[in-house]
């Protein structure tokens, strides 16, 4: 994928690497495929989280940094291969700046392996990337995001190769989301809309394209990040 955004970044992402954008105040981004791979067929499978700011960050300016996967804490314990994309986790600590407590790992497990997940933070959840994953025994659907309880930790394991992600951090408070806006006060996003609709965002070079803002009815209010 090819990332460009209004702060002037133009960053290609591969398999591995981290694509890490901080919105703050506002920022206007796209994402295409490259034209140099435009006429070859393939799958494209990734992950975009997002992770709210804290109420002093809220209208930090916005950046954009890349972190190829050499970057990345990457180690392996009895079959299962960590990488720590954001965060701390097990005595290591990921290069990609956050605001906020939080664990961010994409863990790959060969057959039969298993690990034990500490309950070091207050909210913690796993996302099923591939099939075959166990919690304490019991089977994970696959594409699901199993959210955990806090104050006990948690053995993972799985009866083939298996993948997920597991998130987690400390709450920063109740979040308001509507369409790609995330504000602890509704008022911002009303700024925020009005400016949307105004052109009062900075544009991305080399775009031209206009997204107008949906349709009222599809506003989510009070979504945790």
């Amino acid at each position: 994928m090819l990332h460009r955004d209004s702060v002037g970044s133009v960053q290609e992402i591969h398999p591995g690497a981290v694509n890490w954008m901080t919105a703050g105040r506002g920022i206007v981004h796209s994402e295409r495929t490259p034209d140099s791979a435009r006429s070859q067929e393939a799958t494209l499978h990734g992950i975009q989280t997002w992770i709210a700011l804290p109420d002093e960050h809220e209208e930090t300016e916005p950046w954009f940094r890349h972190h190829p996967a050499t970057d990345l804490p990457t180690w392996e314990d009895a079959g299962v291969t960590f990488t720590l994309i954001a965060g701390e986790a097990y005595g290591r600590t990921s290069p990609v700046q956050t605001f906020s407590p939080m664990i961010y790992l994409d863990v790959q497990l060969s057959a039969g392996a298993q690990f034990t997940l500490p309950s070091n933070y207050s909210e913690q959840a796993i996302y099923s990337v591939t099939e075959g994953l166990l919690l304490n025994g019991v089977s994970l659907e696959q594409h699901r995001l199993a959210v955990l309880t806090s104050g006990g930790s948690i053995d993972i394991s799985c009866d083939r190769n298996a993948r997920c992600i597991v998130v987690g951090g400390e709450s920063v408070g109740k979040r308001h989301k509507w369409w790609n806006f995330v504000s602890s006060r509704l008022s911002r996003i009303e700024q925020a809309k009005r400016d949307w609709r105004e052109g009062r965002f900075e544009q991305v070079p080399q775009e031209t394209e206009f997204i107008p803002l949906p349709e009222e009815s599809n506003r989510q209010e009070g979504q945790p990040l």
